[in-house]
C-alpha cells in the first residue's frame, strides 16, 4: 500500500505550474498564513499574497514560482 495524496496540487517535475512569474491573475483570498500573507489557490496550487486579507478578491502579479507554491503581490483590490 503506497502513500497517496487526495486533492490539491500534486507537484511533478514534468507538470507545468498553473501560474507564471510576471503574469497577473484575479483570485479570491481564502485564508491567511501564519506569517500574515493571504492564501489563494489556482487549480489547487498555493499562492501567498503579501498584504492580502481573507475574503478579498484581488488582482495579483506573481513574483516567484517555487516547486510547491508561488508568491505574489497585489496589483489592485477588486472588492
Amino acid at each position: 500500500m503506497g502513500y497517496e495524496r487526495r486533492g490539491g496540487y500534486r507537484p511533478s517535475g514534468f507538470r507545468p505550474k498553473p501560474v507564471e512569474v510576471g503574469k497577473e491573475y484575479e483570485v479570491d483570498i481564502s485564508e491567511v498564513s501564519r506569517r500574515g500573507d493571504g492564501i489563494a489557490r489556482i487549480q489547487g496550487f498555493v499562492i501567498f499574497v503579501k498584504g492580502a486579507r481573507a475574503g478579498q478578491r484581488v488582482k495579483i502579479r506573481v513574483t516567484r514560482v517555487g516547486e510547491r507554491f508561488a508568491n505574489a503581490e497585489i496589483v489592485r483590490s477588486t472588492t
